[in-house]
């Protein structure tokens, strides 16, 4: 599949000009062409190119002008260089001003196509790029949730239609996924995007500290206690308040919290007056929040009040497609974080990638891309850059395809499996892989129904 663009071809010799027209418009190039500088800083004022192909030497405005009005009008855009060899070193110097490429003359035709066709693929990538980074980033450049996986776009499209209400929202998903991520996106897609976001995370703090940190306290409500502190719920007044973990509340702390959704109201530790509160709440968690209800370790009235929206994200595993779209964005992170030139991760690696589960989602990719880029010492993350258990493809992850945890004999099974594939059905070498004798490996076969896989 051809790749579209618009180019300029600036020429001061007319054969040259015409054959070059031919050659590009032949590979379905939309064309324009004229024999002078002068005339091409007009079409440049006029229209923007993709591509621009310029002679080096003409008289009175030359090459490297050209090359400067279509950088400074069209900063996407790249220009090739056209020179005889005689003023090769010159056409390098024009490298160091934002020239792509450049062509000596005589060019072969063959050259000509494949650096054009380069330099619009980076054009055309410079551009989506470009595009995406508006589409993420119209909210003050605060959310960034990169994606192209259909599931994911949909809850982005929930997130701006519950945006002009105060309801809230349970978001699941399993750690790594970004839960937090989407918690930012929903409020800054909100009429509350100019107020304040605060999150915490419910699992990392014992009740006492949590209720501290959500309710504050009043000068002298306990020892230490010197100065009064506003507790996070009264300081996301106006803005919304991020609940991570919330099944790792307490059950007293779920009846506090409750309190203030119906109430509104808050009241610190160690004081009497009644706060009124104006506040988002959106709790997330990682577990399957019915079975919390049904063991008696989450109200099902708070569930109630949190749950009148729910979002949830799915595993990494669930949306594959964004993987080198994530790839991408990891790669620019980190490599302007650690000052490197890392710009591509390699096609191996992205096989290895897509064929990965990632038990630990997003999260888990970054982590690779981060450390691939602290290793390279070149412009691209390689196979050598990535762990040791992804080297090799020997990477197994015993997930089921819909998410859920698999129990211990779904794994052993899934496993013994596997190992009797990597065998070739040898069942003594898969005993001795397995470390168990010839005759339990049958019996787990006949125990499992896999003797066809055998």
């Amino acid at each position: 599949m051809g790749i579209s663009g618009k180019i300029l071809i600036v020429e001061d010799e007319r054969p040259a000009l015409r054959n070059l027209e031919h050659i590009m418009k032949k590979e379905g190039y939309e064309v324009q062409g004229t024999l002078s500088g002068s005339n091409a800083l007009k079409l440049l004022e006029e229209q923007e190119y993709d591509l621009v192909l310029t002679d080096l030497r003409m008289e009175k405005v030359d090459g490297i002008e050209v090359l400067e009005r279509a950088k400074r009008l069209y900063p996407d855009a790249e220009v090739i260089m056209i020179t005889a060899y005689a003023t090769i070193p010159t056409a390098v110097e024009t490298m160091k001003k934002g020239a792509y490429d450049y062509i000596a003359k005589p060019f072969k035709l063959d050259e000509v196509r494949k650096v054009v066709r380069a330099a619009l693929e980076k054009v055309h990538l410079r551009k989506e790029n470009s595009n995406l980074r508006e589409q993420l980033e119209r909210f003050e450049g605060k959310v960034r949730i990169i994606t192209q996986n259909t599931v994911v776009n949909g809850l982005l499209e929930t997130a701006r239609q519950i945006a002009p209400t105060d309801c809230s929202v349970l978001i699941s998903g399993e750690s790594g996924t970004g839960k937090e991520l989407f918690a930012r996106y929903v409020h800054f897609v909100s009429l509350r995007a100019e107020g304040p976001f605060f999150a915490i995370n419910c699992g990392s703090l014992n009740e006492e500290l949590l209720t501290n940190e959500l309710f504050g306290h009043e000068k002298g409500a306990f020892t230490g206690a010197n100065a009064r502190k506003n507790g996070l719920i009264e300081m996301a007044s106006g803005g919304t308040l991020f609940l991570d973990e919330i099944t790792e509340m307490s059950t007293a702390m779920q009846v506090k919290l409750l309190r203030v959704l119906q109430e509104r109201e808050l009241i610190r530790l160690g004081g009497t007056e009644t706060i009124e509160v104006d506040v988002r709440v959106i709790a997330a968690t990682n577990r399957d929040i019915q079975d919390a209800i049904k063991e008696g370790a989450f109200r099902q009235d708070l569930y109630y009040r949190l749950n009148v929206v729910s979002l949830h994200v799915p595993p990494l595993m669930e949306r594959k497609d964004d993987i080198p779209l994530l790839c991408q964005h990891f790669l620019r992170k980190y490599s302007a974080l650690m000052k490197k030139d890392v710009r591509e991760v390699s096609q191996e690696v992205i096989g290895i990638l897509i064929n990965y589960d990632f038990p630990g989602n997003v999260r888990e990719l970054e982590n690779i891309i981060e450390r691939g880029i602290a290793l390279s010492n070149g412009t691209s993350i390689e196979l050598a850059h990535l762990p040791e258990d992804l080297k090799a493809l020997n990477v197994k992850t015993f997930r089921r395809k819909d998410g859920g945890i698999p129990s211990l004999e779904q794994q052993e099974s899934s496993y013994i499996q596997w190992v009797l594939k990597e065998t070739g059905g040898n069942k003594t070498q898969a005993a001795q892989t397995l470390g168990i004798d010839r005759v339990s490996l049958w019996r787990k076969i006949k125990k499992y129904k896999i003797e066809e896989a055998s």
